[in-house]
């Protein structure tokens, strides 16, 4: 894989490392658990076809500044301003877990501001009759299993990058853990359900049919309460992060429906 473009922006004043690469119409991707402490497959098949944008969320790896967050109103905020500067206003926007989240807030909250909506199961709903698992209650080698369904696929995206600090790298993970649980923390609940009808963009609700996280019959509800065009499909072999297990499958569905 050859290298993106490494660029950084500013939101309330911290840096926010941006990737991009490719050709052709752009559109975002916002990176769910963990953030994305490397290029990965998935975003290269993207690649081929699109100019792919991935701003890092304040706290994740590439960037800083979750400590002055304090509400989901903030961390909102701060990611309307992350999408504004990188010049994804108007643009189609996918979004994993976490990312997938915030990427349903804009086009919530903002209609214009997002042509076409790809969500690779979201955070931001609970069911206490089919409930979430809490990633932040695991032991530190549950997790793995948790996010992918091959382990070790989550293993090898977290590990030390090329180039990075091997002592610090470990602090830099804990803050993106951190970073998420100051919004999600415990039940992941941010009253989603509320603005999902909002939604006017054409919406494709992906989801591991591993997921150990979130329940797949999350994504149902999610298709079925935006009120405008919405489809709901799961990948199978694929757990939470279905991009990482099954970059590929991933893909073409991402770029079928942004045709």
């Amino acid at each position: 894989m050859s290298e993106p473009q490494t660029l950084s922006v500013e939101v309330n004043g911290f840096p926010c490392r941006v990737w991009r690469k490719g050709s052709g119409p752009t559109f975002g991707f916002l990176a769910g658990f963990g953030g994305q402490p490397r290029w990965t497959p998935f975003l290269d098949r993207l690649a081929e076809k699109r100019t792919v944008v991935v701003p890092s969320l304040p706290g994740y790896p590439g960037a800083t500044g979750h400590n002055v967050l304090d509400t989901h109103l903030d961390w909102v905020v701060a990611v309307r301003q992350l999408v504004e500067a990188v010049g994804l206003d108007g643009c189609d926007l996918v979004g994993s877990s976490v990312g997938g989240s915030f990427a349903a807030e804009m086009a919530a909250l903002w209609p214009a501001s997002v042509k076409r909506l790809v969500l690779i199961a979201p955070f931001g709903l609970f069911d206490a009759d089919n409930p979430a698992t809490d990633p932040w209650a695991q032991r530190a080698d549950q997790v793995a299993g948790l996010m992918c369904a091959d382990p070790a696929i989550w293993t090898e995206m977290v590990a030390v990058p090329e180039g990075a600090n091997s002592a610090e790298w470990p602090i830099e993970m804990v803050r993106a853990s951190e970073a998420a649980a100051r919004v999600f923390w415990p039940l992941g609940d941010t009253r989603l359900a509320k603005r999902l009808p909002l939604i006017k963009a054409p919406t494709l609700v992906l989801w591991g049919a591993q997921d150990h996280i979130l329940p797949p019959a999350y994504g149902a509800t999610i298709a079925r309460a935006i009120k405008g065009r919405s489809e709901s499909r799961a990948i199978e072999g694929a757990g939470h992060l279905a991009h990482l297990d099954q970059p590929d499958s991933t893909a073409k569905a991402v770029l079928d429906w942004l045709a």
